[in-house]
């Protein structure tokens, strides 16, 4: 995490760093933890070095935070698995050499009704879309797949039968933790260049950083972004531990820290005036930091994620209590 906002703070490509953290923690991280040895030893030495690129597929075009609900399958084919189906708005999918594909092998929403499967670019049945144009992180590939009966053999499997789930839940935990240090370095950058600005522009016979009102602002942003990044560590702490709060601190990381940048970006750039609107880093962490309220499981689900928690936290306070 460290890295990355080291990263961001000095780079203005927020993109190219975006989708470095899909191919890291979303297809790199789950394969080296579930993959066997002959998975491992084909994948890892290309992902690892950079000369392959990797993706992780399981949204949907009417599945997007329920996760549980996507309707591409695989069916098992004697030696092999025929995966069908639809994926959409998946990270690095135009560039991508090596796909990490979620998808149904049994019936129903439970936990262990999916399977993942390494679906390398080229395999029968496997197409992918042109890039998405969007206003946002340009540089990052975004594409759509498509599976038409696509054949792998029973060596594409990762974790065995049933594994989609815990595959998902890894990949999900490292990105919304991992990943959201480059939102920390671009509104570290934000501040340093609206701090500049503002010390060097004269205004009402005074240098504008010497308004209070200006200051205060400047002050409350720097503030919620410190809160935003101890609550960060902590989540990512936990997530090394494997402790058993690490998914709700992820979670709750997570939000607070996509708020936090659509803060500083909107002040930084407020601050700044027609300056600010122009091609700042202010301006570009406004434009990076609204999808960041969507992607990785949206705020809104994952507020139903953090109250769940809570409450089941809750109830284990009760037991115990009754049990004194």
């Amino acid at each position: 995490m460290a890295v990355i906002e080291a990263l961001s703070e000095n780079s203005d490509d927020a993109g190219f760093i975006f989708a470095m953290c899909a191919h890291n923690f979303a297809c790199v991280r789950p394969l080296a933890a579930f993959g066997n040895s002959q998975q491992r030893e084909r994948w890892l030495p290309g992902l690892v070095e950079g000369s392959l690129i990797g993706a992780f597929a399981v949204t949907e075009p009417e599945a997007g935070s329920d996760a549980m609900g996507g309707k591409a399958s695989a069916q098992s084919d004697g030696d092999s698995w025929r995966l069908s189906g639809a994926k959409a708005m998946i990270t690095n999918a135009p560039e991508a050499d090596l796909i990490l594909v979620i998808a149904k092998t049994a019936q129903g929403r439970s936990f262990f009704a999916s399977s993942g499967f390494l679906v390398p670019v080229g395999a029968p049945g496997f197409e992918c879309g042109v890039s998405y144009e969007k206003p946002f992180m340009p540089s990052a590939p975004l594409g759509d797949l498509r599976l038409d009966g696509c054949q792998v053999g029973p060596e594409a499997m990762l974790g065995g039968a049933g594994a989609g789930g815990a595959v998902f839940s890894m990949a999900m935990a490292w990105e919304r933790v991992c990943l959201h240090g480059l939102y920390l370095g671009q509104c570290r950058r934000a501040l340093r260049e609206a701090r500049e600005y503002l010390a060097s522009r004269e205004q009402f016979g005074q240098r504008l950083i010497d308004l209070q009102a200006v200051g205060h602002a400047l002050a409350e942003a720097a503030t919620g972004l410190e809160a935003a990044r101890s609550l960060l560590l902590r989540a990512a702490t936990a997530l090394d531990a494997e402790s058993s709060d690490a998914a709700v601190l992820g979670d709750m990381a997570k939000v607070v820290v996509s708020r936090a940048a659509l803060d500083v970006g909107l002040v930084c750039t407020r601050l700044q005036g027609g300056a600010g609107l122009f091609g700042s880093s202010a301006q570009r962490l406004v434009r990076d930091a609204l999808p960041a309220q969507v992607f990785s499981g949206s705020n809104d689900v994952l507020l139903d994620n953090i109250a769940r928690a809570l409450d089941f936290a809750h109830r284990d306070q009760r037991v115990s209590a009754k049990g004194k």
